[in-house]
């Protein structure tokens, strides 16, 4: 494979290009100096502050096959000023290696048992985001899964393309589905080029008229617990506190719990 076509390395040098072109150089003290064509940093501007060689900076944003040690890394990372999700992410990136291509995940039988039986809303997921296995109380919450086509049965295809999930989130939709695009992220990058992830981004571009824009920004999130309002067809505004968790059977797996309340007004 061309060093210039490895998908890996061209999802690390956009990902610099990004957070380079986020950055503000007049917040950073930096003199405009010159006209700047572009927003955010010069190339030359990030090497200078991650004290690295211009030109070896320009290859890891060209996507070649170089592979910068974890110092370079993290002294990229204070250039650019990541958050600690980035920084963990392009730590990531630097370090991804060949894989072999995606295969869909089986959960444990034991498991999927456990998750079943479970009183709140639960749901597993794996690498791609693909809905693996659910409870009664999921699709009371949310849709019966199991009428999905196996093909489409994902929770970022859920959230971003049926209108039954913008009907469920409301007003908050947009910012719920902009966060799960940007952990999602963090997951597709180290499988870039892989064709089930690349089918998935494209259903997600037809079915979805902001995801182009999202994605286009290349923001990282970490998965973290929180609470979401929800408009439940027949049960009204419901407050869902949310967690994740990883089988220790397979740390691929991912189990989501819902704690659900009525909302009295």
């Amino acid at each position: 494979m061309s060093d210039l076509t490895d998908p890996s390395r061209a999802e690390l040098g956009n990902f610099l290009r990004a957070r380079r072109e986020r950055l503000d150089p007049l917040a950073l003290g930096i003199a405009n100096g010159r006209r700047r064509r572009t927003p955010g940093l010069r190339r030359e501007e990030v090497a200078e502050l991650a004290g690295i060689g211009v030109d070896w900076y320009i290859r890891l944003e060209q996507g070649r096959d170089v592979s910068p040690s974890s110092t370079t890394v993290d002294a990229l990372a204070r250039a650019l000023r990541l958050e600690p999700a980035e920084h963990a992410h392009l730590r990531a990136l630097a370090r991804v290696a060949e894989r072999r291509p995606f295969v869909l995940e089986s959960v444990p039988d034991t498991v999927r048992r456990v998750v079943e039986h479970l009183d709140q809303p639960a749901y597993i997921t794996g690498r791609r985001w693909d809905i693996l296995a659910w409870n009664a109380a999921a699709v009371d919450l949310f849709k019966d899964f199991g009428r999905i086509p196996l093909a489409q049965r994902n929770i970022l295809i859920y959230m971003l393309t049926d209108p039954d999930a913008r009907s469920l989130f409301g007003t908050s939709w947009a910012r719920e589905a902009k966060r799960m695009v940007a952990q999602f992220r963090a997951s597709h990058d180290l499988w870039a080029g892989d064709p089930a992830f690349i089918e998935l981004q494209d259903r997600l571009s037809r079915g979805c008229t902001e995801f182009s824009a999202w994605w286009q920004s290349h923001d990282i999130s970490a998965t973290v617990a929180g609470r979401k309002r929800l408009h439940h067809r027949t049960r009204g505004m419901l407050s869902a506190e949310y967690a994740t968790f990883q089988a220790n059977d397979d740390p691929s797996l991912k189990l989501a719990i819902y704690k659900v309340e009525e909302v009295t007004r």
